[in-house]
């Protein structure tokens, strides 16, 4: 698996820890621990998402923010992403 893989397969695993997070706190909203928790796991997300645009492009059309080429349309359309 190359970095381009791995860091998106560790947002994937990021979004799915903060949608559980999400349904855990819409029962518990006054959970310290899990607000905590979903702060860190949101932090750590956009990192990696930052991280992900810089090297290899936006993720989701709003990302691009090439004032010069709209560069959404270089990388793979979202079909053809695995």
């Amino acid at each position: 698996m190359n970095n381009k893989d791995m860091l998106m397969k560790k947002i994937k695993q990021l979004d799915f820890t903060l949608k559980e997070l999400n349904l855990y706190l819409d029962t518990h909203p006054n959970c310290r621990r899990a607000l905590a928790m979903f702060q860190k796991y949101k932090s750590l997300r956009n990192a990696a998402v930052n991280d992900y645009i810089k090297n290899f492009g936006p993720i989701t059309p709003e990302q691009s923010d090439n004032p010069q080429r709209w560069d959404w349309v270089d990388g793979k359309w979202p079909w053809e992403r695995s």
